[in-house]
């Protein structure tokens, strides 16, 4: 380990539906991964049966399409989903709706199989995304896996037993053997926030993987802030300057992939994440002359606004 940014190992560059991921810092912008159906979303209607505002949900889609293409960050759908038939119903409108890759993150194992199964019967799979594979999955699961034969899966380095920078590490040695058993051949590294003062730590885990192992890496930071409780006490916008702290220090020590929350809140990460991929991207350049390979990223868009 010679330096801070630029890592040792071979950088692992995953092209999904068009959508590219992974590389040192500044070699591609930041995917951003947003939630869309979550518990609470109030598009939704009726979370059983999977009634929601279509007209909603597509103004949200088409926003954050908007934004993407203004700053110049790649997206990812986070199609979330508490019941199976409500599920299927959520991933079809999405495939529908956008070209974008997208996860598969339902709940509980059983509303995760019913869409991963879907997905494979559709014709959708080579766009799907399995959020996620952990360390307690079950052998039901990891059997659906390897017959929808999905490509891609995040591998969500939760250690209940050892919540630590360490027990990250270790739980990503298990998951890569789980994650190849089941046939999966590309890996995206969540680092895990569990409690309040965690993207220090997933940052950190997110330098270390991609160091050893140089896969695509990255983490839900926002949920770190969310989870604290005592900020709503505090002036309306502190949390926004704690989300954008604890989104961007991923970014710093070379995050791939942001897990953002809510994809109503696309213009305010959007807008953080684009000027963090510049300021990299642009020390990048000026150090290890490496420079973006993608036709459009941050440094191109943000200071030309």
């Amino acid at each position: 380990m010679e330096n801070l940014f630029k890592f040792s190992a071979t950088q692992y560059v995953y092209d999904i539906k068009g959508v590219k991921i992974g590389g040192q810092p500044g070699q591609y912008p930041t995917v951003m991964i947003g939630s869309i159906f979550y518990h609470g979303d109030k598009i939704v209607e009726d979370q059983k049966e999977g009634i929601f505002n279509k007209s909603e949900a597509e103004k949200l889609l088409n926003n954050e399409a908007e934004l993407s293409d203004k700053l110049g960050n790649p997206r990812i759908i986070d199609v979330v989903g508490s019941f199976p038939n409500a599920f299927i119903k959520y991933i079809d409108f999405i495939v529908e709706a956008v070209d974008s890759p997208f996860l598969i993150d339902g709940t509980t194992d059983s509303v995760r199989i019913a869409g991963l199964k879907h997905a494979a019967e559709i014709g959708v799979i080579d766009r799907a995304i399995y959020n996620s594979i952990t360390p307690e999955i079950k052998k039901e699961e990891l059997e659906a896996i390897k017959e929808s034969r999905i490509k891609t899966a995040i591998l969500l380095t939760l250690n209940s037993k050892n919540p630590t920078l360490q027990g990250r590490m270790e739980a990503l040695e298990c998951l890569l053997k789980i994650a190849k058993e089941a046939g999966v051949q590309q890996f995206l590294v969540d680092t895990t926030i569990i409690d309040i003062p965690d993207p220090g730590v997933c940052a950190k885990a997110i330098y270390l993987e991609k160091e050893k192992y140089g896969y695509p890496a990255g983490c839900g930071a926002h949920n770190a802030v969310d989870r604290w409780r005592q900020i709503k006490k505090l002036e309306p916008n502190v949390k926004l300057i704690a989300t954008t702290v604890a989104n961007i220090f991923p970014i710093v020590l070379g995050a791939n992939f942001a897990l953002y929350g809510p994809i109503k809140n696309a213009p305010e990460a959007y807008e953080m994440m684009a000027i963090a991929d510049a300021y990299v991207s642009y020390a990048m350049s000026q150090e290890f002359k490496i420079k973006p390979e993608s036709k459009i990223h941050p440094i191109t868009r943000v200071f030309r606004k």
